[in-house]
């Protein structure tokens, strides 16, 4: 009797027995067994009809899992996305959006352009600035649950993986300021789901799907492309490598070249400035360089340590399961891309978008390793994530005054790993890059008032670095200061505009090159900052610079910074 019920409702539909409907089908099925009869054709498509309703069922159970996670995630970033203040690299962002172009010195143009729509749709304000990323991190932790379903998975599946996204301390940092990083997990994740539907049998044409998101994620970073080489020689190495012999992947991959065109096109007329400010900065010291080990250990606690149990475990499933095996693909695309970026010495970030497809594989390995035995590590896992997530999140999230944050972190002995060698704040640098910008460009619209009406017409205001430069465009008009400019990054394309040299107003912490530069520098004094604010910027004095002894226009190649 249970093996025919088994063969009749499949595998992974349990009929509810104690519904009306569980027991008007379990008294038909066992009253015509009883019999010893065979399965008449009305009863064939009762059992269907059974089916499909408890299909339906747990389709709208499974939307209202994965809706009610992101609702959540949503929820948590619009009610801490204004606790302190713009991130240097936001308002950096902001300028480029003002600026748009099929490409940047250090990022591709999708993010800038949606910004650009951002601006116009609902305004400058923080929390304005900050919505898009909101809702990016929310379809995130669906995108999780969707992947998790397609392969598989059912609620305790579907919940892992949004709890484990949920709780993930790198996402949730992410998903409360401005960046293109908010964007890569949704492009690298549904690259993956569409490669799992195509596994799973979905018309060969749902490669064109893919290649569309490839090209999209391509335009969004650059490190799209280390995650697509990885994603095309895992394929090689797997069985999906009998699609090479068909056209709809080439026809994919056309695709992707086909929207990342006009930014590869804008690379190759500027002499491929993205690649010269990698080997800049490889050549320099300003990033942390990690060991194997360490980059691994990194990703643990970037993903919040608590998580670790259910991306690891859906690699190893991935890996060793016979189930988990149809989907190898994903393990050995996380593998590959885990090594390149080791290999490049890459930031502990870069590999984060490869974590929602093994949140994902991991929710669904432990639903089906702890269907009967251990059930209760299920919810116990699930818990243990959201409960860690709440103890750690005041380390990502601005909830806590800055004096309270570093005790809360002295308390729980944790702090996030830093990235750059000149990151040495008290607070992350995640928050320190949010404090002391309006202050500073007050500092130096009370100096610029304080020219001559004749010398203020005439007068530029330079700066070291886009944070700087991006604070005095974001808050400048407000104080009656002209654009800023600076040689670094994108902002060296911008050029000098009309500007001579004759006067100039000069951030900097040392005046020794400016008085090789110009006939007379007078140092007005440091500027006023956050003592939350980086310690670079602390240091820096306002210099007011006349005579430049060459044409800016003439100057202006020297000056560029690519770091």
């Amino acid at each position: 009797m249970a093996a025919l019920e088994r063969t009749l409702l499949g595998t992974d539909l349990r009929m509810p027995r104690n519904t009306a409907l569980g027991k008007k089908f379990f008294s038909n099925f066992k009253t015509t067994c009883g019999r010893k009869t065979l399965l008449l054709k009305d009863d064939t498509r009762y059992i269907g009809a059974m089916n499909g309703a408890l299909e339906s069922q747990a389709q709208a159970r499974d939307v209202k899992i994965i809706a009610g996670f992101s609702l959540l995630g949503l929820a948590v970033h619009l009610l801490t996305n204004r606790g302190y203040g713009y991130f240097r690299d936001e308002l950096y962002f902001i300028a480029c959006a003002r600026h748009l172009d099929w490409g940047y010195v250090d990022f591709s143009p999708l993010s800038a352009w949606l910004l650009r729509g951002e601006l116009i749709l609902f305004g400058r304000s923080l929390f304005a600035v900050r919505i898009l990323p909101a809702i990016a991190s929310t379809l995130a932790i669906g995108l999780a649950g969707i992947l998790a379903r397609e392969m598989g998975g059912r609620f305790w599946a579907i919940t892992l993986a949004c709890t484990g996204m949920l709780g993930s301390l790198f996402f949730l940092a992410i998903g409360n300021f401005y960046s293109p990083n908010v964007y890569e997990p949704l492009f690298w994740t549904g690259a993956i789901y569409f490669l799992v539907r195509i596994i799973n049998g979905a018309p060969l044409r749902t490669w064109l799907w893919f290649g569309l998101v490839i090209g999209l994620g391509l335009q969004n970073k650059h490190s799209m492309a280390f995650f697509g080489i990885a994603i095309a020689i895992a394929i090689l190495f797997s069985s999906e490598r009998k699609h090479l012999a068909r056209k709809w992947i080439w026809l994919a991959a056309a695709i992707a070249v086909g929207i990342a065109l006009p930014n590869v096109i804008w690379q190759v007329q500027r002499g491929w400035p993205t690649w010269v400010l990698l080997h800049g900065i490889a050549q320099s010291n300003k990033n942390v360089v990690l060991t194997p080990s360490q980059f691994f250990l990194q990703q643990i606690t970037l993903m919040n340590p608590a998580t670790f149990p259910i991306w690891f475990g859906g690699l190893i499933w991935l890996l060793v399961s016979r189930e988990g095996r149809r989907y190898r693909v994903i393990a050995f695309a996380y593998l590959i891309a885990l090594v390149e970026f080791i290999l490049m010495h890459g930031k502990n970030y870069y590999l984060a978008g490869a974590y929602p497809m093994l949140f994902a594989a991991g929710g669904v390995a432990f639903e089906r390793i702890f269907a009967v035995r251990l059930r209760w590590l299920r919810p116990a896992t699930a818990v243990l994530i959201l409960g860690s997530a709440g103890t750690l999140a005041p380390v990502v999230l601005p909830i806590l005054p800055p004096d309270k944050l570093l005790a809360y972190m002295r308390t729980i002995h944790f702090e996030v790993p830093r990235t750059e060698t000149s990151h040495t704040a008290a607070l992350p640098q995640l928050f320190a890059d949010q404090f002391g910008w309006e202050e500073m460009v007050q500092s130096v619209a009370r100096v610029y008032t304080s020219l001559p009406p004749d010398e203020r017409k005439r007068a530029g205001i330079f700066c070291q670095n886009y944070g700087e430069a991006g604070a005095i465009d974001f808050f400048g008009p407000k104080y009656g200061l002209p654009p800023a400019l600076s040689g670094h990054q994108n902002y060296f394309y911008w050029g000098p505009d009309e500007y001579t040299g004759e006067i100039m107003l000069v951030l900097d912490d040392d005046a020794t090159d400016e008085r090789e530069q110009f006939q007379s520098v007078q140092d007005r004094g440091p500027v006023e900052t956050s003592p939350w604010a980086m310690p670079n910027e602390q240091r820096l004095h306002i210099l007011i610079c006349r005579g430049l002894k060459t044409s800016l226009r003439e100057l202006w190649p020297k000056l560029r910074v690519w770091l």
